[in-house]
């Protein structure tokens, strides 16, 4: 059995904070492996954003982060921020565009931004191994050795890149947390993050909506988000249903404003429109503000409806507080099969926030996705793994 000369880190995983940590390592001079279990680096990555890689936030904010410890994230998203990542994306010449809320795309394909972390990747110092299972893992005096096949290879560093539970058909696993809890740090339990909902049979009625969009504001406590909503054969999703997934926890209820843009009074709008046209019916004028289908199942269930003029006023108030405030409980979620990240993970107490390294083991690092740091949709994921890669990049 082989055994390698060391090198100064052994990072595993190849997704964009591994890469970005080998990057800034091996420029710095440092001889860096990579281990990675798929065949190509940043499949992740090529899959985001429709292929096109949303990759951040020209509003990332620690608060737009979800931890254990809130502040945790400061220290590294303030050191290596949103506009440097841009800033390293001209650079390289790739041209990119704004969407809606500060979000970042590739104007051609997410190959370009994989392309740039593995050309920032200086060949004579950073190593790949990709299509690589770690057989076995030891560390002792002389830092950490891993075999894969019959080479064993050594170094004073390992850095734990390799991600969450999200999205398994891409190859997550639960490597981090075994790693983390090999060497006495704790987990915070991992749930699914940015993931549709799954509504109860009681709420089957809507699961004829399939495909139905519209804006909505979603409320968790004081979480909210004004974004769409769309209606699925099992429950719902869209941008706000998928913000608000991240701060649901089994058990409690969401609320829906389904009339986010109605400029009327909360709860006068229907009156007004009953003093103005009596005859007219409450789906008619329902149906300019919510799309007709969903109109209909909504006045279904309330019991509902005619002519205005024939509808009590208190009816037609709680219908409009109803419709500002649409209570439900998911049974679920649609799972990490379906989840962009994973919340929860590697827990921040046992962590250095400069460097992302382990206060009680010399050597070891937790970055990216692995960490209890989780962002907002919309770039702020990718965000984090560059900054924490970039600290961890440093430290080595």
């Amino acid at each position: 059995m082989s055994s390698n000369a060391p090198f100064d880190a052994i990072v595993i995983g190849a997704g964009g904070a591994g890469l970005m940590c080998a990057g800034v390592a091996g420029q710095r001079g440092r001889r860096v492996l990579i281990i990675d279990h798929n065949d190509a680096p940043g499949r992740k990555i090529l899959i985001s954003g429709g292929g096109r890689c949303n990759f951040t936030n020209l509003e990332v904010r620690p608060e737009r982060f979800i931890s254990a410890n809130p502040h945790f994230a400061k220290s590294a998203l303030r050191r290596f921020d949103a506009a440097q990542f841009l800033a390293l994306v001209e650079r390289h010449h790739i041209a990119w565009h704004e969407k809606t809320l500060g979000q970042l795309f590739c104007d051609g394909s997410a190959r370009q931004i994989v392309r740039m972390l593995l050309d920032e990747c200086p060949a004579d110092r950073v190593t790949l191994a990709m299509g690589a299972s770690i057989d076995e893992l030891e560390h002792g005096g002389d830092g950490f050795r891993i075999r894969v096949g019959d080479t064993w290879h050594r170094a004073p560093a390992l850095v734990v890149a390799s991600g969450g539970l999200s999205i398994p058909k891409i190859g997550a696993s639960s490597l981090a947390y075994r790693l983390a809890e090999r060497f006495g740090i704790a987990v915070v339990t991992p749930r699914p993050g940015l993931v549709p909902l799954v509504l109860p049979e009681s709420d089957a009625d809507f699961r004829g909506l399939t495909g139905l969009s519209l804006e909505v504001i979603a409320r968790s406590g004081d979480v909210r988000f004004r974004e769409a909503a769309l209606f699925t054969h099992r429950g719902l999703s869209g941008p706000a249903i998928l913000q608000i997934s991240s701060y649901w926890r089994e058990g409690e209820s969401l609320s829906l404003d389904l009339l986010p843009g109605c400029a009327e009074g909360r709860d006068e709008f229907l009156l007004s429109g009953k003093q103005i046209a009596p005859r007219r019916t409450l789906i008619n004028l329902l149906g300019e503000s919510v799309p007709s289908r969903l109109a209909t199942v909504l006045l279904e269930r309330a019991g509902v409806g005619g002519a205005l003029g024939d509808i009590r006023d208190r009816d037609l108030r709680r219908l409009a507080q109803n419709l500002r405030d649409w209570r439900f409980e998911p049974v679920g979620s649609a799972g990490f099969d379906k989840a962009e990240v994973t919340i929860g993970g590697v827990d921040t107490a046992a962590l250095s926030s400069k460097t992302m390294a382990s206060t009680a083991l010399p050597g070891l690092y937790f970055i990216g996705e692995a960490v209890d740091v989780t962002g907002w949709l919309g770039g702020y994921n990718f965000q984090w793994a560059w900054s924490s890669g970039w600290a961890a990049g440093q430290a080595l």
